[in-house]
């Protein structure tokens, strides 16, 4: 809704030309391995654009929601390969938002120090559990 006068805000029409360009980013990954990445937050959406284009790529099989530095969603979009990632500030506003190609989000990998500093606290808890048990 338009803040000033309470209409709907309509679409601009930009989702057409988006949708053929992820199509074009997903073929060539599918061939390739190239990712890619599509910010949204550069386009000239509106809030309704932002939500068609968000129903018509709809929801795949995996959502994960990250609470790193704020509050990360990533969902998997009904196109394997396209994922929607949004990154919310403190105040809770959108403060990224973009379209990976990509088999998995980087953002979802764990990196190698956290993967030591885990194996290190795993490896305690299982001392202890043995010291203990």
């Amino acid at each position: 809704m338009n803040l000033i006068d309470n209409t709907p805000i309509a679409l601009t029409g930009i989702n057409d030309s988006l949708l053929s360009e992820i199509a074009e980013r997903l073929s060539e990954f599918a061939q390739t391995g190239q990712s890619a990445s599509i910010d949204l937050r550069s386009l000239p959406m509106s809030d309704a654009d932002r939500q068609d284009l968000e129903t018509r790529l709809g929801h795949g099989e995996v959502e994960v929601k990250l609470d790193v530095a704020g509050l990360s969603e990533i969902w998997e979009t009904s196109f394997a390969g396209v994922w929607w990632v949004r990154h919310f500030g403190g105040d809770n506003h959108i403060t990224a938002e973009e379209i990976n190609i990509i088999s998995v989000p980087d953002i979802l990998h764990a990196h190698q120090n956290d993967a030591r500093a885990a194996a290190s606290r795993l490896s305690k808890i299982i001392k202890e559990e043995r010291h203990h048990g």
